[in-house]
């Protein structure tokens, strides 16, 4: 099974915090959901004979488009792919952009699930963020939803603010839970090179939240999300039983997709990945038979090392089997050797054949998996 993506660069204003490529400005809307048809028509052989499962409009900020915008692209996939086994097609929205009658046209032109970027409840937060709504918009936006037929809701939540305390981000995880929705994803906000905070935190105007601080707010996160019902499937990610994300989950199993649209990646399930310039006017003035796609092909240490870096991101963790027959019995023996140690210290836990980081070490995930790889 694979994935489609569709990156929409467009916003109206840029958070504070975010390194995604977008633009602020809409003149070229039209040109470029016109290329991007282009660059699916033309490549609609990267993902060989397998079968959709999911489409993602990414960004930026997707919601930006009108609902028929939207519909024309699921339409002109389905001219290319089979659509019939797909199983979820997100849209990322921003909570001022959805109104009733935007929402039920968006549900009518196939968009089965919302991924709606509320990062918090607290309006001096979302101000200092750069975010456009309020709290009282997000809480509305997702009653809206629920109107418009949308069964499938996930909303993202940020925590590891400077001046944030564990009573602030347990009122923010309560609200989420209050609203029911299936799917949260919580992110620790990092300071990026490039962005408003970044260049403040470079300046020494800004401070991240200490270490100690973001542990023992994501164990908060842990522990609240999981009274309420939710699943810790991926480091970042709760689900209610049977609503994991199908679209992100494809990438964490090495499943192949393709991506349009500036900066957007794409995998073919094997060796290669390659990715577009992250350039508005650049990809419109490339067409697509002369795209300049960067491109990297994986080696054999490679597909290991990101073996381990994406299935201990998960609940389900690493399967000996899998590491064998995929890599070798050598590369076993070395996995084994090098995670012996975790399991002594309580950070892995083995269950059967598969390996798994146990959820208070999610937190550090990076440094233990980093520590596994094949040099």
């Amino acid at each position: 099974m694979a994935g489609l993506y569709f990156h929409i660069p467009f916003c109206k204003s840029r958070c504070y915090y975010c390194d995604f490529y977008s633009c602020t400005s809409l003149a070229k809307k039209t040109s470029l959901l016109r290329m991007l048809q282009q660059e699916m028509t033309l490549h609609r052989n990267f993902l060989g004979e397998e079968p959709l499962r999911s489409l993602y409009f990414g960004g930026g900020t997707p919601s930006l488009c009108r609902p028929e915008e939207i519909g024309e692209l699921i339409r002109h996939a389905g001219e290319l792919w089979d659509l019939s086994r797909v199983e979820e097609v997100t849209l990322e929205a921003n909570p001022d952009d959805l109104t009733g009658n935007y929402l039920q046209a968006l549900r009518a032109q196939g968009v089965n699930r919302l991924s709606i970027g509320i990062q918090s409840f607290r309006d001096e937060d979302l101000r200092w963020m750069h975010r456009r709504h309020d709290a009282a918009t997000a809480r509305e936006t997702v009653r809206l939803a629920r109107q418009a037929g949308f069964d499938n809701l996930t909303i993202d939540l940020i925590y590891g603010l400077p001046n944030m305390t564990l009573e602030t981000w347990a009122d923010n995880l309560q609200q989420a839970i209050d609203l029911e929705v299936e799917h949260i994803s919580a992110y620790h906000l990092t300071l990026e090179p490039g962005t408003v905070f970044g260049r403040r935190a470079a300046r020494g105007e800004l401070t991240p939240a200490d270490e100690q601080a973001g542990s023992e707010q994501f164990r908060l996160l842990c522990d609240q999300l999981g009274a309420a019902g939710f699943e810790h499937y991926e480091l970042s990610n709760f689900a209610r039983p049977g609503r994991q994300a199908v679209h992100n989950s494809g990438y964490w199993f090495g499943e192949p997709y393709l991506g349009v649209g500036p900066s957007a990646h794409s995998y073919d399930g094997k060796r290669l990945r390659r990715w577009n310039c992250a350039d508005l006017e650049r990809y419109l003035q490339e067409t697509p038979l002369n795209r300049q796609y960067e491109t990297e092909t994986l080696s054999d240490i490679d597909l290991y090392n990101e073996y381990l870096m994406t299935r201990l991101r998960t609940a389900r963790g690493a399967d000996l089997r899998e590491l064998e027959k995929s890599f070798g019995a050598h590369k076993l023996r070395y996995f084994e050797e090098r995670a012996a140690k975790f399991l002594d210290t309580g950070l892995m836990v083995r269950t059967g054949e598969c390996y798994r980081l146990r959820e208070a070490a999610f937190f550090v995930s990076d440094g233990i998996i980093s520590d596994l790889f094949f040099a």
